[in-house]
């Protein structure tokens, strides 16, 4: 099939070109940067070069692939990470799973498209009430942090106007917590989250009662690629198998690191250092099930579990 991806550069591009490519499609990668043309090349796929906020660009862009699907991996999420200003930090992304994804499913109507695949987020967008791992169909937070208001408003957004697309076959894939290389968290000193735990700046808050759920950036582009073959439209959590409190994780993953044990701190303090979203990350969000993918999708990670993961997936 003729794919389109739209942030064929990113974290998770960079492993789904390839993949694709090997399952015998024809990949034309769109990058906002001309200097990445050839990272494209590299990958295998033919590169076009657009400004995704900019809806005349990626009409030509789109139009001149032809795609039968279209994948929107866009974020924008370099530059230092402040969770007390989480909302400025997500302010491009937020405008690319906005207007970028409304020029996306534009583009993709005029010329035909048949399927659209959307990057989304599973576990602190879920409601904090009930059980601690959450299906797709579970309601996503009445009532979230202030700083993370924007990004639902976003998610929300994005998920309503793929699904909702009727002319086409809308798929929403809601990852978790990206690891491995080239991520915030890998075996590179450097990557922000290591950074942090190194530093031991990045403490279990509270009783640390947050579950956080995980997935390999190699599990979650092999996931994707299955989306684009595969699969009723609708939402999947692309998760690992092992949805884990914070007090749980945040040790192992020290350890695997080569770095002291987590600091604690109570919650109090946890909300005046980080701000009350950081808080409620690491108290109260919930898991995510991905039963539906791996029933579905067919789809078995290669990690599955964060415990593995850490362990020998880092680098």
């Amino acid at each position: 099939m003729k794919v389109f991806v739209a942030g064929a550069t990113g974290v998770l591009g960079r492993r789904l070109v390839p993949e694709l490519v090997a399952r015998g499609h024809e990949v034309t990668g769109m990058t906002r940067s001309a200097s990445k043309q050839d990272l494209l090349r590299g990958l295998g796929a033919r590169p076009v070069v657009a400004d995704a906020l900019d809806p005349d660009a990626v009409a030509q862009a789109v139009a001149s692939a032809e795609p039968e699907v279209i994948v929107h991996q866009l974020t924008a999420l370099s530059g230092d990470f402040d969770m007390r200003h989480i909302e400025r930090f997500f302010e491009t992304t937020n405008r690319l799973r906005t207007e970028g994804t409304d020029h996306l499913l534009a583009a993709g109507r005029a010329v035909g498209a048949r399927r659209f695949v959307a990057q989304s987020f599973a576990g602190w967008p879920a409601a904090r009430s009930g059980g601690p791992v959450k299906g797709e169909d579970a309601p996503f937070d009445p009532d979230p942090p202030r700083q993370l208001r924007g990004n639902l408003a976003a998610i929300r957004q994005l998920e309503e106007a793929v699904t909702g697309a009727n002319w086409l076959e809308g798929v929403v894939l809601r990852y978790g917590g990206f690891y491995g290389p080239g991520t915030t968290l890998s075996a590179d000193p450097a990557a922000p989250h290591t950074a942090a735990v190194r530093k031991r700046q990045f403490p279990v808050v509270g009783g640390g009662d947050g579950i956080w759920s995980f997935v390999h950036v190699e599990d979650a582009a092999v996931a994707t690629a299955m989306a684009v073959e595969r699969g009723e439209p609708g939402i999947y959590n692309v998760v690992d198998d092992d949805p884990a409190p914070v007090r749980e994780w945040l040790p192992v993953l020290a350890s695997a690191l080569d770095a002291k044990p987590p600091r604690r701190a109570p919650r109090w303090l946890g909300r005046l250092l980080a701000g009350e979203a950081a808080t409620v990350m690491m108290t109260e969000v919930r898991g995510a099930s991905n039963e539906k993918a791996k029933r579905e999708l067919g789809w078995q990670p290669r990690y599955p579990s964060w415990r593995q993961g850490f362990a020998h997936g880092l680098g």
